[in-house]
């Protein structure tokens, strides 16, 4: 070990062995040595239990509070590397099951169900929340845990909420908790997709006026689909099925299609968003039901409207108008009907799903990611 060499006064006699020893700095540093005390240094015994004391004493100089806060880091840090590279990789959890599949049997309350063990609809939600959990967790780690406090507040406690939701609402799927709940809502809800879609009635009008001329007395025209009544005739023409455009059908409307790209708020990636043409023949009753969920409001664009025709929604009847778009929280018990004469001809809308007002642009990417189709 290198230690220093003791110099020589000038006169040649030796320094005085009682000289006061020089203070001693308690934390030297590499930026406070010259370059003479360095190349000062010589090979000695005595100077490693130097340095070695120094040290020690360096150490003991120091906060202790502050050394054990950084040896917690370290071992929080070392645990976490740990816990992350034990971890095996989960696949992806289909939730495309959790709505009724597209070639469903049909059921008394109007909705087409599946009758799979997997289907929420049809099947208890045992698991289903586990299922969701994953799905958050696999987007938190992708993106990030911000926003979504209320989501993972929801998907925790999904059974008691749907369990103790009252009765007037009642999400068969997924609820959101702490969303403004009501059955209608206002044209300012979702003013630009509003405005948009009645600004193009009469295109949408004449394409299902185009599509209508396929009907006839023995067969129902490819692309439409028959719904289960109590009584009457519901027929629905889908270009956005559970999230995923069928493209038969869209070549068909090819400029309403289009449209749905410059709304603004359309839930068309996840499996809660529908757009489509609805039409209900004369003497049709829809069954009372709710919807999926919460988290969307849907909109409906009046193509032709007859008399005695009525859509209610939490015990509210509401009437639609041609050119006006109703939206209402399908999530509400609702119900639709049409009493009016056979020479009235069809109540017919333009369906489409929107986004609640209230739910985030952090949350809508979420609930985008957990609730995609085909995963």
């Amino acid at each position: 070990l290198w230690v220093p060499l003791r110099t020589a006064r000038a006169d040649g006699r030796a320094p005085p062995p009682h000289s006061p020893p020089r203070p001693r700095r308690r934390c030297p540093t590499a930026a406070t040595m010259s370059a003479e005390w360095l190349l000062g240094w010589s090979w000695s015994l005595d100077g490693l239990r130097e340095f070695v004391g120094s040290g020690i004493q360096s150490f003991r100089g120091c906060d202790a509070t502050a050394l054990a806060a950084a040896a917690c880091l370290l071992l929080l840090f070392v645990w976490y590397c740990y816990h992350v590279g034990r971890e095996q990789p989960r696949a992806h959890t289909s939730v495309n099951a959790l709505l009724p599949g597209a070639e469903a049997g049909g059921a008394p309350n109007g909705f087409a169900y599946c009758q799979a063990p997997e289907c929420a609809r049809c099947a208890h939600h045992d698991g289903l929340n586990q299922k969701l959990y994953h799905n958050l967790q696999e987007y938190a780690k992708r993106y990030s845990w911000a926003g979504m406090g209320r989501i993972h507040k929801g998907i925790r406690e999904q059974g008691r909420y749907l369990s103790s939701r009252p009765s007037i609402q009642k999400p068969e799927v997924f609820f959101l908790p702490d969303l403004p709940t009501s059955p209608y809502f206002s044209r300012d809800a979702q003013r630009h997709d509003v405005e948009v879609l009645e600004r193009n009635f009469p295109t949408i009008l004449c394409e299902f006026e185009a599509l209508y001329k396929a009907f006839s007395n023995c067969s129902l025209p490819q692309g439409w689909k028959a719904n289960s009544t109590p009584s009457g005739e519901w027929l629905t023409f889908p270009l956005v099925s559970r999230g995923t455009c069928v493209p038969r059908n869209c070549r068909r409307c090819p400029r309403t299609y289009r449209l749905l790209a410059s709304l603004r708020t359309c839930v068309g990636n996840n499996v809660f968003g529908n757009a489509c043409i609805s039409v209900l023949s004369p003497g049709t009753v829809i069954a009372e039901h709710y919807g999926p969920t919460n988290i969307r409001i849907r909109c409906h664009l009046g193509l032709k409207t007859p008399s005695n025709c009525e859509l209610v929604v939490g015990g509210e009847p509401q009437c639609w108008a041609e050119g006006r778009c109703l939206l209402f929280d399908d999530s509400f018990l609702h119900t639709a009907f049409h009493q009016g004469p056979p020479e009235e001809g069809p109540r017919v809308v333009f369906m489409v799903d929107l986004w609640h007002p209230n739910v985030a642009a952090a949350e809508r990417q979420a609930l985008d990611f957990i609730f995609a189709p085909g995963r």
